[in-house]
């Protein structure tokens, strides 16, 4: 019988070790688990880091030393699920800090590349509201923000 759950393997050239303990400092309930290392046997040098297991925010990740074949895109990103804007101030500052890239709507790239959807409780539902007008509003202010702000959403919503 298989073990429950997933785990997402990140693929990096080299910042393993480093990306899982920058995403550990980020996110809570999180921590590094099992750093797996080369042997002599290779096909990295010996005693270098292959792979690093780390939980962020709950969830299982291994951070893969994989080399510089494959890159990050938007294809893949993770939603970050924020309570109120001091959260997602937080994420967003986190997160593109030292070469972080901001995007639309919420969206934005860590310094590895990897991106993230910062979105703030009750967004998901205003923009899906079974009155259109309502919806509509809340997705035009949306469209037009960078990072989310979450009275501008509601005022967009109410029609203020």
């Amino acid at each position: 019988m298989a073990a429950e759950g997933f785990t997402t393997c990140l693929w990096f050239d080299g910042q393993a070790e480093e990306a899982a303990h920058y995403y550990v400092s980020v996110f809570k309930n999180s921590s590094i688990g099992r750093i797996g290392r080369y042997t002599e046997a290779g096909p990295g040098p010996a005693g270098s880091v292959i792979a690093v297991d780390f939980t962020a925010n709950g969830h299982k990740f291994v951070a893969l030393n994989g080399g510089p074949q494959f890159k990050f895109n938007e294809a893949i990103s993770f939603q970050i699920h924020c309570r109120d804007q001091e959260e997602v101030d937080h994420y967003w500052a986190k997160l593109t800090e030292n070469g972080g890239e901001p995007g639309p709507c919420g969206w934005l790239k860590d310094k590895y590349g990897v991106s993230w959807q910062v979105v703030p409780d009750g967004l998901i539902e205003m923009i899906g509201d079974a009155d259109q007008e309502k919806a509509a509003r809340t997705t035009r202010a949306m469209l037009a923000m960078g990072k989310l702000d979450i009275a501008a959403l509601k005022r967009a919503y109410a029609g203020e």
